[in-house]
């Protein structure tokens, strides 16, 4: 997928995410089905941040590298590699343990659910256009992935969004189930 295609698909997935809120009340957006789970606020929560504050963040150092430590020639891992080369991460579940820095906050309202995810849309319609022309060699490592490049940590928001889609569903179902 080129660049324009990643950003309509990305727009399309983002607006689904907006309409699929409307069905839901602060209370239900809140619900965790279990202990250790998230609530879907708190899924819609790390969606927006993880694309604002560290996937768009670092196609931006990739952008701007004079002066960036976290620049350099880093290869993808094996892992990387496969997940890029199929454009999308396997359909399993992916659970990380509690903790402060890694579970999101429970939303505040709706409208900041709506806005942050309007946001991420207008970050990825503004770097969009600087994706040309970017040195290969810029990477920024991720965790798990290992050296990204601009335009794979700009294509990592569409892939991480339409990854999350099976949680919202899953979410979803425990909402109705305990209804």
């Amino acid at each position: 997928m080129n660049t324009t295609e990643i950003l309509r698909g990305f727009e399309e997935i983002t607006e689904h995410y907006i309409q699929e809120l409307e069905g839901f009340s602060m209370e239900q957006l809140k619900r965790q089905p279990g202990e250790n789970e998230w609530s879907l606020g708190q899924m819609y929560q790390h969606l927006i941040n993880a694309a604002l504050y560290m996937q768009l963040a670092n196609a931006e150092r990739c952008l701007t590298p004079e002066g960036n430590d976290a620049i350099s020639a880093g290869e993808k891992t094996e892992v990387g590699a496969a997940i890029f080369g199929q454009g999308s991460f396997p359909p399993v579940r992916i659970q990380v343990p509690p903790s402060p820095q890694y579970t999101p906050q429970q939303p505040e309202s709706k409208e900041q659910l709506v806005e942050g995810l309007k946001s991420v849309v207008r970050r990825m319609n503004e770097i969009a256009p600087k994706l040309e022309n970017v040195p290969l060699h810029h990477t920024v490592a991720h965790p798990r992935f290992g050296g990204l490049t601009a335009e794979e940590w700009f294509r990592l928001v569409e892939m991480h969004y339409r990854h999350h889609l099976l949680q919202k569903d899953r979410l979803k179902q425990a909402l109705l189930l305990n209804a």
